[in-house]
């Protein structure tokens, strides 16, 4: 196998309901000229491969954008390449650039991603475009939405555990206060428990807070062999390396009912992040992960999350979440960015700006109210429709 892939550097611009300063060229070029920034990479041809994230054609109203990005961005003739899945989209496009260059196709690539989903489209509109993302034959056609599915997992998940919904509040208060110290992040609110409970109901037991954002943003990572970087990047070989070690994805059924009655958790997430840790050598997640950034799409799916990446045991993630085990002064600190909740959630940069979290909080340049102190080894976990496509990548610092 090829030396481990390392992160060069990584750019994102703010997140915002709506960023209604550009289109969605004008969002990635902003990221991209901040990663290499980042990199101190000041020709761009000298990377070798492009890959472009993103979810919808529809949400950005471009076909064959991956082409036009790679053009606008001046990275033409060199090769690209566009990835798609879901929510999953971002993680997805980083495993497909390790896995290229694991390869030896190439010995650099850089990612971009980004979405306009935000009020550039009614949320009308939105519902509409996410219900495609389900199977359009059997669920779009008798209503189904994706917050009533997820709902549903977590009535499950309370029926069978006693999971309580001022439980999956607290991850709603925690991710966005946390938001409050990322300057990129698009609603940090100072809220409680009882503002969670008493907002609007949605699909009950999900409240209006308990659900993540519709966003614009971009972001970009450039990922390379370790060679390339420091022939390449001045700024990689003034920081300590962080290494991309481990990847791992499962699936699962599209429909949630052909999973009934085993609907409490995603037995994609607990795939992936098997094969992660094996490949990663990880026996003991809890342990052995120092910060991490799930794929909090509703407050309750970081409940499900916490169980599925092997963090607790099933059943214990609602008081383990709320006893404060995964706040930023906790065992294992999640969401440090403000999550989907807080940060945000332009979809094909979601699985992006996980990663880029994880590289900053272990090369230590987040803001110090954030930071984990000490972090050398971070997870990443994204997923697709209601854990359809799961993504789970590792991050470690090596010096």
């Amino acid at each position: 196998m090829s030396p481990v892939p390392v992160v060069v550097g990584v750019g994102v611009t703010g997140f915002a309901a709506d960023r209604f300063d550009g289109t969605i060229r004008d969002l990635v070029t902003e990221a991209v000229l901040a990663c290499l920034a980042d990199a101190e990479v000041t020709d761009i041809r000298a990377i070798q491969h492009g890959l472009a994230s993103y979810e919808s054609d529809h949400f950005n109203r471009q076909m064959t954008l991956a082409a036009i990005l790679h053009d606008h961005i001046g990275m033409t003739p060199l090769p690209t390449v566009r990835v798609e899945g879901g929510g999953a989209t971002g993680a997805l496009a980083l495993r497909t650039a390790w896995a290229y260059l694991q390869s030896g196709l190439c010995e650099s690539i850089l990612v971009y991603g980004g979405e306009m989903n935000g009020r550039s489209v009614s949320s009308q509109t939105a519902n509409q475009l996410f219900a495609l993302s389900a199977d359009f034959d059997w669920e779009m056609m008798i209503g189904g939405t994706y917050t009533g599915f997820y709902a549903a997992m977590i009535r499950a998940h309370m029926r069978q555990y006693g999971t309580t919904e001022a439980q999956f509040a607290h991850v709603a208060v925690r991710n966005r206060g946390n938001a409050r110290f990322n300057p990129i992040a698009q609603k940090p609110m100072d809220i409680t428990i009882a503002d969670v409970l008493s907002s609007q109901p949605i699909a009950e037991p999900y409240k209006l807070l308990d659900c993540s954002l519709l966003s614009d943003g971009a972001a970009a990572v450039l990922l390379a062999t370790e060679d390339w970087a420091r022939t390449h990047s001045p700024k990689f070989n003034q920081r300590p390396p962080v290494h991309f070690v481990a990847t791992g994805c499962g699936t699962d059924t599209m429909r949630l009912g052909d999973r009934y009655p085993h609907i409490t958790n995603f037995r994609a997430k607990r795939a992936a992040a098997e094969r992660a840790y094996a490949m990663a050598g990880i026996t003991d997640p809890l342990d052995q992960i120092d910060v991490a950034e799930l794929y909090d799409s509703y407050s309750g799916v970081e409940i499900q999350a916490v169980e599925d990446l092997g963090f607790v045991a099933y059943g214990e993630g609602g008081s383990r979440v709320a006893e404060g085990m995964f706040d930023l002064d906790g065992a294992l600190p999640v969401n440090t960015s403000g999550g989907l909740l807080g940060r945000g959630a332009p979809v094909g940069a979601t699985g992006i700006v996980q990663a880029i979290e994880i590289a900053q909080q272990l090369w230590g340049e987040v803001d110090s109210r954030r930071q984990v102190r000490g972090a050398r080894r971070g997870l990443t976990d994204t997923h697709a429709g209601i854990g359809t496509i799961a993504v789970v990548n590792i991050f470690e610092r090596r010096d």
